[in-house]
């Protein structure tokens, strides 16, 4: 258990200062008040996540498959630090607040849409792999 922590943390680490220094970057160029940054992260780290959950169940004879601990790494750790729930729902209830309607139910309804297609995309890339 102290191991898979260590795992988790150290993905978790990395994934969080992947997720700033994207998420700024679109920050700083976007020209309208849709949260592009956090919408990128979440959309990728979805694909990201299919992508290596996919790849996991190709192991065996002849696969590419992850080891459980390296999808613990990428997946619960990585993923889990990149991807961010907290700052969807805070940055959607500012949207409300500033009575940005279109702009809060484009924002929520794409990140659920797009950020599950990502997912089943990431999914369908690795078993063609």
């Amino acid at each position: 258990m102290l191991k898979e922590f260590f795992i988790v943390s150290i993905g978790s680490f990395f994934g969080g200062g992947m997720r700033f220094l994207v998420s700024g970057a679109l920050r700083a160029v976007s020209i309208v008040p849709f949260p592009l940054g956090t919408f990128a992260v979440n959309v990728l780290g979805c694909l990201i996540f299919g992508f290596v959950s996919g790849l996991s169940l190709t192991s065996g004879e002849g696969g590419r498959g992850v080891s459980a601990t390296t999808k613990l790494l990428l997946t619960t750790g990585f993923c889990g630090g990149f991807t961010t729930f907290s700052t969807f729902m805070k940055e959607s209830s500012t949207l409300m607040k500033e009575d940005n309607f279109v702009y809060l139910a484009l924002y929520v309804v794409s990140s659920l849409v797009v950020g599950f297609l990502a997912m089943i995309g990431g999914h369908e890339a690795a078993k063609m792999l």
